[in-house]
């Protein structure tokens, strides 16, 4: 059962999608729910399909007090490496609240000091506090959608199914058709055994 709340504070949840991918950006959001909100679907985005996901989206937009997501894309996530950068989508996601949070419950083990206001970080956050998990999905859907329209520009890997991830059809893709714009030159986008067309 998520937690409601962590005290009695305004409190905003926050989490990120899409860290681990080899392509596109990573994406967090940023949700301030009413105190006491429940919903008998809500937990960690990555236990859900993509239909209830879909649902609680609309749901959480609805009935949150206020939600944001804040984009850091794939060549800064090169300049500043995925930790900062994961951090730096939470920071652009809160700055854009129309509400100021007087605690951050953020999902995970790091975070940079956001203007003064104390943070505590959970982890497995997502899966016990109804706030970081109402970011979770909608960091997912956000980002899922971007990839769909990524997908489109560059159908070659496959976006529209894997959203980036290092599957094994997006890494031959990779072999077949090099790197894109989009893909993250930093990250090792290819096993040893397997070798770029150059």
């Amino acid at each position: 059962m998520l937690k409601s709340s962590f005290g009695k504070k305004i409190e905003a949840g926050c989490d990120e999608a899409g860290r681990g991918c080899l392509s596109g950006p990573v994406v967090a959001a940023s949700v301030i729910l009413p105190k006491n909100f429940k919903n008998p679907l809500l937990t960690d985005s990555k236990q859900l399909s993509e239909k209830k996901r879909n649902i609680l989206e609309k749901v959480i937009k609805q009935k949150a007090i206020c939600w944001e997501i804040g984009t850091v894309w794939n060549k800064d996530i090169d300049k500043i490496n995925i930790l900062n950068a994961s951090i730096k989508a939470m920071h652009l996601s809160l700055e854009r609240l129309k509400l100021k949070p007087e605690l951050l419950l953020i999902d995970g083990n790091k975070f940079h000091n956001y203007e003064n206001i104390p943070h505590q970080c959970i982890i497995k956050g997502d899966s016990k506090f109804a706030s970081i998990a109402a970011a979770s999905i909608l960091a997912k859907t956000y980002r899922d959608k971007l990839m769909n329209k990524l997908h489109e520009e560059f159908p070659q890997y496959g976006w529209d199914k894997n959203k980036g991830y290092a599957t094994k059809t997006h890494r031959q893709s990779i072999v077949n058709y090099a790197p894109c714009k989009y893909h993250r030159k930093s990250f090792k986008l290819l096993p040893l055994q397997l070798k770029l067309k150059l």
